[in-house]
């Protein structure tokens, strides 16, 4: 089995950006979800709520983005924006992440501006992630040392080409691997939901650990593209892979070893 994709999102919910390599360290890949958007209460505002969020394209410079820039910030019809890391002095702000509360520093007036411009809602603020060590975790599934940074739980995901392919074949519309948002795409796996059985794997430098499946949301549904949502891969799921209540597709990753990770990697699963 090999490393055959690596996503990032460098701010929650914007447009998936590949990578050939990466680093990987204890809250996840470097530079994926470090950015996230809220509304005037402090509350993460997805592509769930705002599909609209998949339109923007948030690069890095280890996305393709200018070396010496934080983040730029494109869309359609918008002049880019620059934006960097707020530094000691940018005020900390009160968060939620879903029900959990958090702790970020505000990006500023300008990054604020334009994403209001460009999503057409005047109550959007940029948020930056700066001690993911803060941010509780779920004791049932992960240890203590174990942390992420604005994901929705665990630092990675995982999903292999074996079982996006499957649901994909399954389901009456398409549904392309990317809907899953999984960082780790794995090639070469022999049966289709055979991470479902897997306790820890190494890539490269980096070892993880199986923290726990994936439970699905309606935001699988929408075509990033057209931004229109369908059935799939919700409907499909409900039939094949459904318990307690939940549909399940991809894994999540804790991070037991911190390393260099890159796409043709060998994967060794335990």
């Amino acid at each position: 089995m090999r490393l055959a994709a690596i996503s990032v999102h460098p701010v929650k919910s914007t447009a998936i950006r590949p990578v050939e390599e990466a680093y990987v360290g204890r809250a996840g890949i470097v530079g994926d979800r470090e950015w996230m958007v809220v509304d005037g209460s402090g509350k993460l505002v997805t592509a769930r709520e705002l599909r609209e969020l998949f339109t923007i394209v948030a690069d890095t410079p280890a996305t393709g983005g200018p070396d010496g820039v934080d983040l730029l910030l494109t869309s359609e019809g918008m002049d880019p924006l620059e934006v960097a890391v707020p530094g000691e002095a940018a005020p900390t702000v009160g968060v939620r992440l879903f029900d959990k509360p958090l702790t970020a520093r505000a990006v500023g007036d300008a990054a604020d501006a334009w994403l209001r411009k460009a999503l057409g809602r005047d109550d959007l603020r940029l948020m930056w992630c700066a001690d993911p060590t803060k941010r509780p975790m779920n004791p049932a599934k992960y240890r203590p040392g174990e942390y992420a940074s604005f994901h929705d739980s665990s630092p990675v995901s995982l999903i292999s080409d074996a079982s996006a392919g499957q649901i994909d074949e399954w389901a009456d519309d398409d549904v392309p691997v990317g809907r899953f948002r999984a960082n780790l795409l794995i090639g070469g796996v022999a049966a289709a939901f055979a991470e479902d059985g897997w306790k820890e794997l190494a890539i490269g430098g980096a070892r993880f650990r199986v923290a726990a499946p994936i439970d699905r949301c309606v935001m699988t549904t929408i075509d990033p593209e057209t931004l229109t949502n369908g059935k799939d891969p919700l409907r499909t799921l409900a039939v094949h892979r459904k318990w307690d209540g939940k549909v399940w597709a991809a894994m999540h990753l804790a991070v037991v070893h911190p390393g260099e990770i890159a796409v043709g990697d060998e994967v060794v699963v335990s």
